[in-house]
């Protein structure tokens, strides 16, 4: 058996169709059979293949014979030891990885592999399901669950809301002159020619809440802010940092395009934007966990550069007398 959790682009399909998506080898008469004798299990329940789902329900997924379309696609080994090295912490229960801009957390959407592939490539045997996902340009903390009740558990803290906390550093366009702001700004999930997922502010969006402090200021050029989120919706961080007037520095879907410009001008070759802690109660216990991934160095210049470069801007200011 395997678990997998309900992401936003899953969130409000049918059962039967979000298991078409999961396993595309499975013909559709053979996906409703698993559902009607009870194989697959929406959150531990038999389910109809019309329900909807929701976010963070935990589908459970039996063992099924995919037929192969062009033979198993395995993780090249340079990957899978990229994602071994990038492990900063695991117990009995959780695995947490730092995960790299610019790879997919997991195979789809045109993507054959991706974090959990290249880990269960390095740790074959073992029972590991993501608990939750990062965007694809998007780096750091990263938790894989090693147990079903693990999985099960953290599902849980997802679905109440506020069970966990995620902070994300972001490098913002401009002066943030909000001050520590709180976003409540529902979002809806499109899609363009070509299948292209674009999110947007509107009222007939999903909740979403983003809370933004700014730590670091680069005169009128870029502030960095950190940026806790209550739901975890597709883009979100992006879109709420885009609808407050500040986008997040590389970002190629929701950003401007003369600051991009600008902020590769100081070495930034990718999206701003990392997850830098995660913390949670455990439930049973009462024990606190928490992990921190640091700024990856490339982020980390690009912000002594601005700090250089502003620096040497108020020094021309002082020598001015302005």
């Amino acid at each position: 058996m395997r678990h997998v959790a309900v992401d936003d682009e899953g969130a409000g399909q049918r059962l039967d169709r979000q298991l078409a998506r999961l396993l595309p080898g499975v013909p559709r008469s053979r996906l409703f059979r698993l559902i009607r004798r009870g194989e697959v299990r929406v959150n531990g329940r038999r389910a109809q293949p019309e329900q909807r789902l929701k976010p963070g329900d935990d589908l459970r997924l039996p063992p099924v014979h995919e037929a192969p379309a062009a033979g198993p696609v395995r993780a090249p080994r340079e990957l899978v030891d990229r994602i071994v090295q990038a492990v900063i912490s695991e117990d009995e229960r959780l695995i947490v990885i730092d995960k790299p801009a610019g790879v997919a957390v997991h195979g789809g959407s045109g993507v054959g592999f991706g974090v959990i592939e290249a880990l269960r490539a390095a740790r074959p045997g073992e029972e590991l399901e993501l608990v939750h996902r990062l965007d694809r340009d998007t780096s750091g903390c990263l938790l894989v669950a090693r147990r079903r009740s693990v999985l099960r558990t953290l599902h849980a803290l997802l679905r109440e809301g506020g069970g966990f906390d995620k902070r994300y550093l972001a490098l913002v366009q401009g002066h943030w002159n909000l001050g520590a702001r709180r976003i409540e700004a529902p979002l809806r999930t499109d899609l363009r020619v070509g299948g292209e997922r674009t999110v947007r502010v509107h009222a007939s969006g999903k909740a979403a809440v983003s809370r933004f402090r700014p730590v670091q200021f680069f005169g009128r050029e870029a502030t960095l802010v950190e940026v806790g989120i209550d739901t975890g919706r597709t883009h979100q961080i992006r879109v709420h940092a885009a609808y407050a007037g500040h986008p997040v520095a590389g970002d190629p879907k929701y950003g401007e395009a003369a600051f991009n410009a600008l902020m590769r001008a100081h070495g930034l070759g990718r999206m701003f934007l990392h997850a830098h802690s995660v913390s949670f109660v455990w439930p049973e216990s009462g024990v606190e966990f928490s992990v921190n991934a640091p700024l990856p160095s490339e982020l980390g210049s690009v912000l002594d550069r601005l700090a250089s470069a502003t620096a040497g801007r108020r020094r021309a200011r002082r020598a001015q007398g302005t």
